[in-house]
């Protein structure tokens, strides 16, 4: 089954690496997303993930937590080191510490297994696009000491890079574009992952903590990205 909105040419294919170690459904998934115009490759063990990213130089990892030889938190929090693309999470642990855990080290999103494939395409093809979206938003901006590239999606604090995963990126960029509008957790929520808020699910509590920690922010009386009670967060373009 063909997916509309990825692109059909063969020259804008996007390229996956796929890590499973239960072969099987390493390629049920990787055929799933070759039908539907991806460029697939996969890696069966944990020690062979950071060779294979420098090898195939994916848009998107999919990593399985579980693997033979090194474990998925560890080679998560290798990945972000030099790895900016998204990674999604793919495991069967249904434990909300697991999850939040990953997110922590740096993943952008994360599918619990068994799961359908149009579902995880959802998923990929969610990531993929945030991931292109920001070009086509204002180049530069800045506040005081704080640089915003959208184009080549990197940030500057005095003078200084911040390492900022993919969707560390996004949800800067989100709320840095609405500086001084208080932006609710709901409206955060399906910018980032794509869906409806639970109410229940911690993940943005997570990425806002790790936003704030990088960018030299008091976890304890936030100034630069303020938590408004009851209303949501807001950026706060005077205080860089």
């Amino acid at each position: 089954m063909s997916n509309p909105s990825h692109p059909d040419s063969p020259s804008q294919k996007k390229s996956v690496l796929v890590v499973e170690d239960d072969i099987r459904l390493a390629e049920l998934i990787a055929t799933y997303l070759r039908s539907n115009h991806f460029d697939v490759q996969m890696e069966h063990r944990g020690d062979g993930v950071i060779d294979a990213m420098r090898r195939v130089k994916p848009d998107l990892i999919v990593l399985d937590l579980g693997l033979p030889g090194r474990d998925g938190f560890d080679i998560c929090k290798e990945l972000r080191q030099s790895f900016k693309n998204p990674i999604l999470i793919l495991t069967a642990r249904n434990d909300d510490i697991d999850q939040i855990l990953g997110l922590e080290l740096g993943a952008d999103d994360y599918v619990i297994k068994p799961v359908e494939p149009r579902v995880l395409l959802a998923r990929i093809n969610a990531l993929l696009r945030r991931s292109n979206s920001t070009s086509s938003q204002e180049p530069v901006l800045r506040f005081g000491r704080l640089t915003i590239d959208a184009g080549s999606r990197s940030a500057v604090l005095d003078s200084q890079p911040i390492d900022l995963s993919s969707g560390e990126f996004d949800l800067l960029i989100f709320l840095a574009t609405r500086a001084g509008q208080i932006q609710s957790r709901e409206a955060l929520y399906q910018h980032i992952f794509k869906r409806e808020y639970d109410g229940l699910d911690r993940s943005l509590d997570v990425r806002i903590s790790h936003l704030r920690r990088k960018l030299g922010d008091d976890a304890d009386r936030p100034e630069r990205i303020k938590t408004i009670w009851a209303q949501g967060y807001l950026f706060v373009a005077n205080a860089w």
